[in-house]
């Protein structure tokens, strides 16, 4: 079976948990045992090495130049990066996987920047908080009425957004977007996450 590959697009100083979640549920699969549809490869600006928020080095598979045709989906892991003049050249990236109807997730810093590019004004989507979206998103977001307020990740269509508090629910949203799993398998996957073993 050929896996489709998920990209990771990481910054400097990405926030290492914010992508965690769903990069091991897609490359080794949902639950053990259970057919891996995708698998991950990470992506930024040059093949440089990258630099965590936890200190963590990552060395991309790809950079904006090399990134395959192929791939099925993006994946903006948050951090302060988000807010700097190389994240602009992430955005015609974005533009033309939202055209051929691919993945696109930001969690974080990352769903502010999709905001700030007019990505989320037309769909349902949330963020840091309402405030902290229009505050730094700027001019271009107009889509305040399509804000879901209270709910810490959101799925429209194709494109998923979180909050920076929600890793495990962006995890969840995503995994739903792919259809990597059964619905009741995903579930019993994000309470496994949320809630891990209790105590007997």
């Amino acid at each position: 079976m050929n896996k489709k590959e998920i990209i990771f697009v990481l910054l400097s100083e990405f926030a290492d948990w914010e992508g965690a979640y769903i990069a091991t549920c897609l490359n080794t699969g949902v639950k053990p045992g259970r057919p891996i549809l995708y698998t991950t490869g990470t992506m930024s600006i040059t093949k440089e090495p990258v630099l965590s928020i936890g200190g963590f080095k990552v060395l991309p598979d790809y950079d904006i130049n090399t990134l395959p045709e192929e791939y099925a989906g993006l994946v903006l892991v948050g951090g302060s990066g988000w807010f700097t003049p190389e994240a602009m050249q992430i955005v015609p990236l974005v533009e033309k996987a939202i055209q051929e109807n691919k993945l696109v997730a930001g969690i974080c810093n990352a769903s502010v920047f999709l905001g700030m590019h007019g990505f989320l004004n037309n769909i349902k989507h949330t963020s840091n908080r309402l405030d902290y979206l229009k505050q730094y998103a700027g001019e271009k977001y107009t889509g305040e009425a399509n804000y879901i307020i209270n709910q810490q990740a959101v799925r429209d269509g194709n494109i998923v957004t979180a909050s920076g508090t929600a890793p495990v629910e962006f995890c969840r949203e995503i995994l739903y977007a792919l259809e990597a799993e059964t619905p009741e398998i995903i579930e019993e996957s994000y309470q496994y996450y949320k809630n891990g073993f209790l105590p007997q």
